[in-house]
């Protein structure tokens, strides 16, 4: 699964379907095949988690940015 298809996954589902394929790795009983499958396709939803963690960081911190700027310009305007 990777492109607009892995795209489409919300944070939410990214983290619950990577939990899982954690999970059925930690249980055992895969052959090496189904494995490295699972392996393959947590590091997909890693990533993908990722990505929105990335994206809410950077729009958290250019909030925080414009909020400061628009501190900074109360505080001058009023003298």
């Amino acid at each position: 699964m990777t492109g607009k298809v892995e795209e489409a996954l919300g944070y939410e589902q990214a983290r619950d379907e990577l939990i899982e394929v954690v999970r059925r790795l930690e249980a055992g009983g895969t052959t090496l095949e189904e494995s490295l499958a699972l392996w393959e396709r947590g590091e997909e939803l890693a990533k993908v988690c990722r990505r929105w963690l990335d994206g809410a960081r950077a729009r958290l911190d250019a909030a925080l940015a414009e909020e400061e700027a628009g501190e900074r310009q109360d505080e001058g305007g009023d003298d």
